[in-house]
């Protein structure tokens, strides 16, 4: 059975704006709520809800909620980076906040977690059972940490109080309404690539990624919606590719005459990420379909316009 109504949390935001979009496509009653601090009201579909609240405050809505989706919290390095404070309390009070909306309201809950809680990892590729090589006081700690802290808090809402509650860690997802200057790979390859600047990467470049599209990645949030599993689940491609080929296709895919600046590399950036995604294909029967070529003339095509 669908949901009826249903709580997005970050929903003006890339990722949450694609959710609720798909949940309005099947038919739901969306609730999108937003602080617009790093969303923007341009990416809220027509026919959703909207409520301006910041999650880390306590979230009061009239009616029923049949699931909450819970995905503010910044994520990009520009905004992390930026406001660690504001990161911290969303992660941590807006996590509890969606839970406790969740616990009310008798609906489900997924808390969207993130591939950093496994850190630089020791062990590739990563499993749901790995424990991370996180630096807790490093300079992206702000997010790991968060996130680490909002998994914690999830888990404990199951126990004490039977919350329906299910984590998804989300490896690098790239796609349409990405910010220009989001801080992220994909957006920043492509400015510079379409601008005619070098491509900035980070080090050798040698340090992998696997990287999603956003569509693929809203049909694994959902199924995971749909399901009663209370994770972690790793929501991933397992294609991985190092930065250096990632910024070379980008030139090749835009026709740029860029060419590649090598500059220092970033404290704490891990040497490899790739998920083992065998339990979301076994338990969701989700997998990526979109090729990095194929997202990658779409993004283009798409910021270029």
């Amino acid at each position: 059975m669908s949901p009826e109504r249903v709580v997005v949390t970050g929903g003006a935001g890339f990722l949450g704006s694609h959710v609720c979009e798909a949940l309005l496509a099947e038919g739901a009653r969306v609730v999108c709520v937003d602080s617009f601090r790093s969303g923007s009201r341009d990416n809220v579909p027509a026919g959703a809800g909207v409520v301006v609240a910041d999650v880390s405050r306590p979230l009061d809505l009239l009616g029923p909620v049949d699931l909450v989706l819970h995905l503010a919290c910044p994520a990009s390095p520009a905004d992390y980076l930026r406001t660690p404070v504001d990161t911290l309390r969303t992660g941590g009070f807006g996590t509890y906040h969606a839970l406790d909306l969740a616990c009310r309201k008798d609906a489900r809950v997924v808390v969207a977690s993130t591939s950093e809680v496994y850190g630089d990892p020791e062990e590739h590729p990563q499993r749901e059972s790995y424990w991370g090589h996180v630096n807790p006081i490093g300079p992206r700690s702000v997010y790991d940490e968060a996130k680490r802290f909002g998994e914690a808090m999830t888990v404990a809402f199951r126990a004490e109080h039977g919350v329906d509650a299910g984590i998804v860690r989300i490896f690098n997802t790239y796609g349409p309404r990405m910010r220009a200057h989001d801080g992220r790979m994909i957006p920043t390859f492509v400015r510079q690539a379409l601008a005619g600047e070098p491509l900035t990467v980070h080090g050798d470049g040698l340090q992998t990624r696997s990287l999603c599209h956003v569509d693929d990645l809203v049909r694994g949030l959902l199924a995971m919606a749909g399901s009663d599993h209370p994770g972690p689940i790793n929501l991933g491609n397992p294609a991985e590719v190092t930065v250096l080929d990632v910024a070379r296709r980008t030139i090749e895919v835009t026709g740029s005459s860029s060419v590649v600046r090598h500059v220092e590399s970033m404290q704490d950036d891990p040497r490899r990420r790739r998920p083992d995604i065998a339990l979301a294909r076994e338990v969701l029967g989700w997998s990526p379909t979109v090729a990095l070529e194929d997202g990658l003339r779409s993004f283009v095509r798409d910021f270029a316009g």
